[in-house]
């Protein structure tokens, strides 16, 4: 396999993205929904780059929610008979009850609207669940669902009877990034929840852990201050819930790029801190989640990264990091 740089393979994937969304999206006044305000930096990532691909296609959306703010009724007169986009991630099945909930609302609610679920892993522990929503999908009738991996296509095409297209992740439209000095050997960001990867192990000197889901109150009260502020300078309330989900995305996304800076190499279990690891172009090793979503995309997509490399448990992603670490940065 010929490894390719940072800059080649986030080039390819975005274009790759774009021409995948340019042919699923109808025209028409859009809404965007399922806003993930949440602390996941990963899904903040994906927001961005979803809001990067419609700024530059000229669609920025007549309708923004999250599923707290989302209104039936507020969103058909938005959109008109236009298309509602869901935003991606991994949430499509049985792990994440609320989204799953939503998206079947939206089936079955907004019929005579074309619904586009943006690139998503699925995994369905529940045979009775893909069939809910496999009728949904089938009733609904315009349903467009875009896969990250080669797993969850070949489950899509044999339980759902819609347009299934294999698309990369929206995060790697947000291009590559511009990283900060490192201030450890290795910096180990690992799942805490649900999802996370098998087994235990002690870390070794020169590894530095955490997860990205706890945020800085004080910065976050400082934050919504500003948000609440802003408001002041625009009555509508579609601009105003905009310009608040950008400025939380954005947050939050700086947040996990400077975490990923701090190790001159890092290992992880988080699709996304692998994404955002691409974008910085630091080198990087990789484990499975509890599923296979983590393999299945990296199998699908960036196997090729030349800063890439995979482990199977912790104390070998552990021990191959500080093995291969890049050099230790010198002041000059």
């Amino acid at each position: 396999m010929t490894k390719k740089t940072a800059d080649q393979l986030v080039g390819e994937l975005a274009q790759r993205f774009t021409r995948t969304l340019d042919a699923v999206i109808p025209a028409g006044p859009l809404a965007l929904v399922d806003f993930p305000d949440h602390s996941n930096v990963g899904d903040s990532a994906i927001w961005l780059g979803e809001m990067a691909y419609l700024r530059k296609s000229g669609r920025l959306p007549a309708y923004y929610s999250a599923i707290a703010d989302f209104d039936d009724a507020a969103c058909r007169a938005a959109i008109g008979d236009g298309p509602i986009l869901i935003h991606g991630g991994g949430n499509m099945g049985t792990l994440w009850p609320k989204h799953e909930a939503f998206r079947l609302h939206l089936l079955r609610t907004h019929r005579g609207h074309p619904i586009v679920q943006m690139p998503q892993s699925l995994h369905y522990a529940d045979p009775a669940a893909a069939a809910e929503m496999a009728e949904a999908i089938r009733a609904h009738g315009q349903f467009t669902l875009l896969v990250r991996d080669a797993r969850s296509l070949a489950f899509a095409e044999q339980h759902f009877d819609c347009d299934i297209r294999l698309c990369p992740d929206a995060a790697l439209m947000l291009g590559r990034q511009r990283r900060d000095p490192a201030t450890a050997p290795v910096f180990a960001l690992l799942r805490t929840d649900h999802e996370r990867a098998a087994g235990d192990a002690a870390l070794p000197a020169g590894v530095v852990a955490d997860d990205w889901l706890e945020e800085d109150a004080g910065q976050k009260r400082r934050l919504r201050l500003s948000l609440g502020l802003g408001r002041l300078l625009t009555r509508d309330p579609m601009v105003q819930r905009a310009a608040r989900q950008q400025r939380l995305a954005e947050w939050r996304f700086q947040r996990g790029l400077a975490m990923l800076s701090t190790g001159d190499l890092v290992v992880t279990d988080r699709l996304h801190a692998h994404i955002l690891s691409l974008l910085l172009d630091i080198p990087h090793v990789l484990l499975d989640n509890s599923y296979g979503k983590v393999a299945g995309f990296a199998d699908q997509w960036t196997g090729d990264y030349a800063g890439l490399m995979r482990a199977t448990h912790r104390a070998e992603a552990f021990d191959t990091a500080l093995a291969c670490r890049a050099p230790q940065i010198v002041d000059g």
